[in-house]
């Protein structure tokens, strides 16, 4: 799928680190362009006719992700900036009251943790912690033990942007219900690889952002059941989320709006739809066993090299591997093969409790997308061998 993205074109470049974010394919820079060029105009806001085709094109795109999520309603699409506004909005509305509790587990990124934080140090709520194995994964019983009468939400990764691990959902789900609680889902590393459908799922809340998936930076999504965005309270204020304003009142459109003050990133969901269609065209059960082959060659080769140890050894995980070399600051790795053309991601990758968990502070990863290759593979281990031979 090289030849689909422009970045490529008559370059070595072997880049892996998807995870962080994804390179975007030609249809999607020209959506983008050409809605800029030859389309462009605010939407929700006037009756022109390039006003009204621009807000048909938003409000398809909408519709589009309803689908692409197989959301029940159109309404219960909201979009942001990105999973972590997406987040931040959950954890700023939600009606927590002191005492009540909140699960969240040990690999979380730190945008689904911090705005947990301080939703605790605001409402009087408490923050408890999920433990993982030695291999990655959520320790089940544990979370059945934490979950109580006093848990309110439960909010975890689809999956780990660290392990790769893929986490058991609609269990989780089906415990938390059991016990009152709501579940939010973290869905920045999954949407663009595998399958994804909130009703089967039955969470109430999954978030993801645009450019893992392909589109561009600057455009998020919030999936919530429309219950639950009807009872929250209004994120921002501004335009386009009003019915009525006067100094002594204002009244609020419903969902989605409710929650998208001021101008939307019009461009960006328009890019956002491009990036769906291209997944779509493909199809993300044929991507998943692409990278699947891939996740497993790149698995099997790395441990072949001497002191070399994977953190997230979980039978059920994404295109991800993050390790650790003996004797290697990953710093000094990252670095080194960038001169040889390789992208990688080094670093506490936004989740410094998990890498403090396994006993680390940074630690390399390489990561997968449509584009990787068995070659970028070889150049890969070829490069650490390389390096390995220079730096012991």
């Amino acid at each position: 799928m090289k030849k689909d993205f422009p970045i490529f074109k008559d370059s070595a470049l072997v880049y892996l680190d998807s995870a962080a974010t994804a390179q975007k394919p030609q249809s999607v820079i020209d959506a983008i362009s050409h809605f800029y060029a030859a389309e462009y105009g605010t939407v929700h806001r006037a009756v022109y006719s390039l006003a009204a085709h621009s807000t048909e094109k938003y409000n398809a795109v909408r519709e589009q992700v309803r689908r692409f999520l197989n959301a029940e309603h159109r309404e219960e699409i909201v979009f942001t900036k990105s999973t972590t506004e997406a987040l931040n909005l959950i954890a700023a509305t939600f009606p927590f009251q002191p005492g009540d509790e909140i699960l969240i587990s040990e690999m979380e990124h730190h945008s689904n943790i911090v705005p947990w934080q301080l939703a605790c140090a605001r409402t009087g709520a408490q923050l408890k912690v999920i433990p993982i194995s030695d291999t990655g994964e959520i320790l089940l019983d544990a979370y059945k033990k934490l979950l109580s009468p006093r848990t309110k939400l439960v909010s975890v990764a689809h999956i780990s942007n660290v392990l790769g691990t893929l986490n058991p959902i609609a269990e989780m789900a089906a415990l938390a219900h059991a016990h009152g609680a709501k579940i939010v889902v973290d869905g920045a590393q999954s949407v663009a690889h595998l399958p994804v459908d909130v009703q089967k799922l039955d969470v109430d809340f999954f978030a993801f952002s645009g450019h893992k998936a392909y589109g561009p930076t600057g455009i998020g999504v919030l999936y919530g059941k429309k219950t639950l965005l009807e009872m929250l309270p209004p994120y921002q204020g501004g335009g386009d989320m009003v019915e009525t304003v006067t100094f002594e009142k204002t009244t609020y459109q419903k969902p989605p709006l409710k929650f998208e003050a001021g101008t939307p990133q019009i461009a960006e969901v328009i890019g956002l739809g491009a990036a769906i269609d291209y997944l779509n065209h493909v199809g993300l059960s044929t991507i998943g066993a692409h990278e699947h082959k891939l996740l497993q060659e790149a698995t099997q080769k790395l441990l072949e090299i001497p002191g070399l140890r994977i953190l997230g050894t979980a039978p059920n995980k994404s295109a991800i591997i993050s390790f650790v070399i003996e004797g290697i600051h990953p710093l000094d790795l990252g670095t080194l093969l960038d001169v040889r053309g390789i992208a990688v991601r080094t670093g506490h990758h936004c989740a410094q409790p998990l890498l403090r968990r396994f006993g680390l502070t940074a630690a390399t990863r390489v990561s997968f997308g449509i584009y990787n290759t068995s070659e970028d593979i070889g150049a890969l281990i070829r490069a650490l061998k390389e390096i390995l031979n220079i730096l012991k």
